[in-house]
């Protein structure tokens, strides 16, 4: 006779960073300890992925994806760090048009605390306010101060910080506001920045 492989699971809550506004993010499944086998083992390093418009009640940020690992379990409960952040592809597919240029730009940068991260960045030209010309294209001079810009302020913003500062500067995009506006003012180009 078959058991039913579900009477031998325990459900877990999944906790998130207190940098969300909303602390709990879902349930996880794990086969419950017997012997050798013990539960929270499994659980340990799961990467769980939440929309950070759940996470902070705001449907304006429905486009980015956060991901969560877990890191230690407490009871019933997986306490989470932040893992990654990513954009959704619609997202990215409906940024990307013919007629301007686009500028990426990564970055290695390590926190205060010892973590090391990957910083992505890309960049669209957009039209000024009174512009006729059909095209927004950036000369490769400007290209490469714009990814210049880039390079230094991911570099100073996430260096100077914890990953838990700068996942509060994620969240509201300060990073990628800043760049546009070093643009703006030095390259004397319009940016959409997308971080």
């Amino acid at each position: 006779k078959q058991v039913d492989a579900f009477s031998r699971k325990d459900w877990y809550d999944i906790k998130a960073p207190n940098a969300f506004q909303i602390r709990n993010v879902g349930k996880t499944l794990v086969t419950r300890s017997s012997g050798m086998r013990v539960a929270t083992e499994y659980l340990k390093g799961r990467v769980v992925e939440a929309n950070l418009a759940d996470l902070n009640k705001d449907e304006d940020q429905n486009y980015r994806k956060i991901k969560l690992q877990m890191m230690d379990i407490s009871g019933k409960n997986c306490l989470c760090n932040f893992y990654g952040m990513d954009m959704t592809t619609d997202k990215i597919r409906s940024l990307v048009k013919k007629w301007q240029t686009t500028i990426e730009c990564t970055v290695d940068v390590t926190t205060t605390d010892g973590y090391k991260l990957r910083m992505s960045c890309i960049a669209f030209t957009k039209k000024r306010a009174n512009q006729l010309r059909k095209t927004t294209y950036a000369q490769t001079a400007q290209i490469k101060q714009i990814r210049k810009k880039m390079t230094d302020i991911m570099t100073k913003e996430a260096s100077t910080v914890d990953l838990k500062d700068l996942v509060r500067k994620f969240i509201p995009n300060s990073i990628g506001t800043q760049i546009e506006q070093a643009c703006q003012v030095d390259v004397k180009r319009s940016l959409q920045v997308c971080f």
